[in-house]
């Protein structure tokens, strides 16, 4: 049998639940006017046994925004992006604005459409992973009239605020090290990377000191979808079968990095003496494979917490500067997989 509809609780079910006065519900409500602590508590204790939600809508027509803060990002069954949520939601679960998040899927046009239906809400703040964007989404961000901070990706100019790390330079660093330890047959394996600008810019990083050091990528394969970590054991045991003489291998993530590692020691394969590898994201939750895998840390909840701090300083305006355009420093861990010289 169907549930009865009920009708939405307002301030006068509050009011006759409590003995007191819509008005004086609405200023408890709301932290306004001047209530003792005694009716205040009466208030509060009725609106919560009732389980009343006030309406913020009506206030956000007055002050032409609510206490949302709209939070973009490429993907939620990556780990990466849940712990920039978490740096996010740290710095604001003490504040009254709570984060709100849309997934694009690497995709642009969903992007657009995401952005759209969140600005229509007049949300307090955007917090947008990436600096690249559709033409649309950029004019709307730019018409917002709210901060907006891009963050993860630093290579290229913000529509407003940025947060995040240089991918160029983390493929160039990483290159170096390989580099610097000996190693001279490398191979590459990541995701589709014309949707992830982040490992298309690493990749580029990577392969331009290699290039300038005389060496170039042996082999390369991409992938989308399915289970990452099955996808690392297979893409590596068919790229060591065509190309034997590869002594690294280079992964766009630690995900797939894990699976290569797990390929290579099922065939007894020495690492790092006879073949090194390396992933990307510093992900802890690979803290217990047989090796300790070399990664970069890509300061991921500090990036979260930084760009929280901007939509805050931004939108309590006390005069303060603001720094908006914060660029940190990935390092390199070179656990048990890459040789050190």
């Amino acid at each position: 049998m169907p549930t009865e509809q009920t009708r939405p609780l307002t301030l006068r079910d509050v009011s006759e639940a409590s003995g007191v006065s819509e008005m004086t519900v609405s200023r408890v409500l709301r932290n306004r006017g001047d209530v003792s602590e005694a009716t205040r508590q009466k208030v509060l204790n009725a609106a919560k046994s009732l389980g009343y939600v006030p309406n913020k809508i009506a206030g956000a027509l007055a002050s032409n925004r609510v206490n949302l803060v709209a939070v973009i990002v490429p993907s939620l069954s990556n780990m990466v992006f849940p712990e920039v949520l978490t740096g996010i939601n740290q710095v604001l679960e003490d504040t009254e604005l709570q984060p709100v998040v849309g997934v694009t899927d690497y995709m642009p046009e969903k992007e657009e459409k995401v952005l759209y239906e969140m600005l229509s809400w007049r949300p307090s703040g955007v917090i947008i992973a990436g600096l690249d964007h559709t033409e649309a989404a950029v004019a709307m961000m730019r018409a917002a009239g709210v901060p907006v901070v891009e963050i993860m990706d630093t290579d290229g100019k913000p529509v407003d605020a940025m947060v995040g790390i240089s991918h160029r330079r983390a493929g160039r660093e990483m290159a170096k090290a390989i580099l610097k330890a000996g190693y001279e047959h490398i191979g590459f394996m990541g995701t589709k990377m014309p949707l992830d600008h982040r490992a298309r810019k690493r990749f580029e990083g990577f392969t331009e000191v290699l290039a300038k050091n005389g060496v170039e990528i042996e082999d390369r394969d991409f992938y989308s979808g399915g289970s990452a970590l099955a996808k690392g054991r297979e893409m590596t045991q068919a790229m060591l079968e065509r190309s034997p003489d590869l002594d690294f291998l280079y992964y766009s993530n630690d995900l797939i990095a894990a699976g290569g590692l797990l390929h290579l020691l099922d065939a007894g394969i020495n690492v790092p003496g006879h073949v090194g590898l390396a992933g990307f994201n510093g992900v802890d939750l690979l803290q217990g494979l047989p090796r300790q895998l070399a990664t970069m840390d890509a300061c991921r909840a500090e990036i979260g917490r930084k760009a929280a701090e901007i939509v805050l300083a931004r939108l309590e305006d006390t005069g303060a500067p603001v720094d908006s355009q914060i660029v940190l420093t990935p390092t390199i861990n070179y656990g048990d997989t890459l040789k050190r010289r």
